[in-house]
């Protein structure tokens, strides 16, 4: 990984130099992600008190697809997005600070001025994308629910829809696509492209930021249909998440998720349809 361009002069970089600023590094990062976690969990406490819509089917439609009293669409959707930027922040980063840390020592190596500056910008990138993930998300999701209130019978296709799609999440953990994803994710040589300055750590940053939103389509889709503000969902995606991309390939930890998705999937749907 080569991060020239910058203003400083390359050089040899000693191992004392290339870890002075992992204090400042690593406190940072856990700073930012007790702060992310505290903010989900009162977000998700805060969603109790909010009516959820009953619907034909025997379900409950959560209320952060549909604007409160006297909100608009596009207030509705700035608070789902401060929502969801927070939950992937807190759910994300744990996973993602080796990678950023290895981006930071390669810039130190490449003799960067502010490899710290460059590791946060690369991080900026990275959520950037994920944010964008959440706006598919939410409109995605604000269309099914207007449909679904609008149209009963395809209410009441709620909760076979739901299973379903945890059920087809599980099966992708097996796929060849799935792996070749969780390779390109997971941080190891190439996994951040060398590019220049700035400007380059955002693109990044991004780069590696979409590979990781097509590496979690399955287990966010698992937390979308099960219940977003779930905690307890939450937690065992953040918990699965993190062990795939970090833990090496030969634990097989996608495939034993899937097994437990596609069951919980089957399991769902067979209930639905009964």
């Amino acid at each position: 990984m080569n991060l020239a361009g910058t203003s400083c002069e390359k050089g040899a970089t000693s191992g004392q130099e290339a870890g002075r600023g992992a204090p400042l590094f690593f406190g940072t990062a856990a700073l930012l992600f007790v702060a992310a976690t505290v903010v989900t969990i009162l977000s998700c406490a805060s969603m109790t008190t909010m009516s959820a819509v009953p619907m034909a089917g025997g379900w409950l439609l959560s209320g952060i697809w549909l604007p409160l009293c006297g909100q608009s669409w596009l207030e509705t959707a700035a608070c789902f997005l401060g929502m969801w930027l927070t939950m992937m922040v807190a759910m994300m980063l744990p996973s993602l600070i080796p990678v950023l840390w290895r981006y930071r020592l390669a810039a130190v190596e490449a003799g960067a001025c502010r490899p710290g500056q460059l590791a946060a910008l690369a991080g900026t990138g990275y959520f950037i994308i994920w944010t964008g993930f959440g706006l598919l998300v939410f409109l995605v999701g604000a269309a099914l629910a207007q449909a679904a209130m609008q149209f009963h019978s395809l209410g009441r296709l709620g909760p076979a829809a739901g299973a379903l799609i945890v059920l087809i999440a599980g099966l992708s953990q097996f796929s060849d696509w799935k792996a070749q994803r969780l390779t390109d994710c997971g941080g190891g040589s190439g996994a951040l492209p060398a590019r220049p300055g700035a400007t380059g750590a955002v693109r990044t940053g991004a780069a590696l930021g979409l590979r990781c939103c097509m590496s979690c389509a399955g287990p966010m889709a698992v937390l979308i249909a099960g219940g977003l503000m779930d905690l307890r969902l939450m937690l065992c995606v953040t918990l699965a998440v993190t062990a795939e991309r970090l833990l090496p390939p030969k634990s097989r930890i996608a495939s034993a998720t899937g097994v437990v998705m596609a069951a919980t999937g089957l399991l769902s749907l067979v209930q639905a349809l009964g």
